[in-house]
């Protein structure tokens, strides 16, 4: 308990939290999440595998959707082994370090998949207001391109979220509120000079902001795909 008691205090380990109420149905619920992961791995691997070997599916909305499902697997693998261990095996703990790598990974794999879906949306866009155009707008580079603006974006975003958190003391507990680490929960555990994090949260708040105003383009542009088709 001493540990608790000093400012520089970094947690070694944090506890993880399961389902509240479910405490004691890990009999079924454990089974039930390894089937849930299996179905998801199984159906973004089908994804990529046809994309991969059909030439007829080497299109960009293919490309994109290949790519989501990249994304999709690094999501569930970020969370798998924490998430099994709470509920098949019972183990709460998890490491510091491995806490804010899956923190990192979840963030990313996140802020990528929102940035497929706008690349997405306006692939459809461009497909029925520009058929003829298609192929010479969304050529495969450019697909490659915007496919790999989206990963630099979501690495440049969330790079400096365990960086941040690691160079803090931890003086609020150790338990989570979750089976997996998300950087707002870890954050309310961390104590001393917070003022960067607390900048650059207003930082991740814009770019929640900014995720809606990504939500916002993608109805614009199926609004604009529709009054397309009523002009001809």
């Amino acid at each position: 308990m001493s540990e608790f008691n000093t400012t520089a205090f970094q947690p070694s380990l944090f506890i993880l939290t399961g389902l509240r109420g479910l405490a004691g149905s890990r009999l079924w619920l454990g089974p039930l999440l390894s089937l849930m992961y299996i179905i998801t791995m199984v159906g973004n691997c089908t994804v990529i595998h046809l994309v991969r070997k059909e030439r007829s599916l080497q299109e960009p909305q293919y490309l994109f959707l290949s790519m989501l499902a990249w994304a999709d697997i690094v999501l569930s693998v970020s969370t798998l082994l924490s998430v099994l261990k709470v509920f098949i095996f019972g183990l709460y703990e998890i490491a510091f370090d491995s806490c804010l790598t899956q923190m990192f990974f979840i963030h990313t794999s996140s802020s990528m998949g929102s940035g497929i879906l706008l690349a997405m949306a306006f692939d459809r866009f461009v497909a029925i207001s520009k058929p003829l155009q298609y192929t010479t707008i969304l050529t495969s580079s450019r697909v490659t391109r915007m496919g790999l603006a989206a990963l630099l974006r979501a690495v440049a975003l969330m790079t400096p979220l365990p960086i941040l958190l690691k160079r803090l003391p931890f003086c609020k507990g150790r338990t989570l509120s979750y089976s997996y680490c998300l950087h707002p929960n870890v954050m309310k555990l961390a104590c001393g000079q917070v003022r960067i994090n607390i900048l650059y949260g207003l930082v991740l708040v814009l770019f929640s902001f900014g995720y809606k105003i990504q939500k916002l383009f993608h109805m614009l542009s199926y609004l604009l795909i529709i009054f397309g088709n009523l002009d001809n």
